[in-house]
């Protein structure tokens, strides 16, 4: 699976959001920044390239849908920031927004307790 840039990745979230749209509908949701129709449009296709993207044809329109789930790009993506940021440790990852007040004690409790029951 290949790293996505920033802006393919805010695509990438409203496509899982709205699960199929149009590169207008894709528009609509892009609040800052928003690129000119055709750059989106780029974008969408060098998804589809990527293999994140699939489409459907409607005459000369495509309504493009999501072929990677949410769910395995954000194991990926973790996966990769863990090993690349905190030496592959999920203890360097809990202690780094511990440190930075990300996390509250209250919320490590919650996480201690659905460890122990998975037990």
């Amino acid at each position: 699976m290949q790293k996505l840039t920033n802006k393919e990745e805010e695509v990438m979230q409203i496509l899982w959001k709205l699960e199929k749209a149009f590169v207008k509908e894709i528009m609509a949701e892009i609040k800052e920044d928003q690129p000119h129709y055709n750059t989106l449009s780029t974008i969408v296709r060098i998804l589809e390239e990527k293999g994140f993207v699939g489409h459907t044809a409607f005459g000369n329109s495509h309504q493009y849908y999501p072929i990677v789930a949410l769910e395995d790009y954000r194991k990926r993506f973790m996966t990769t920031a863990i090993t690349n940021y905190f030496d592959s440790s999920y203890k360097n990852l809990v202690s780094f927004f511990a440190e930075e007040e990300k996390i509250s004690a209250d919320e490590l409790r919650e996480i201690l307790d659905m460890i122990e029951k998975k037990k």
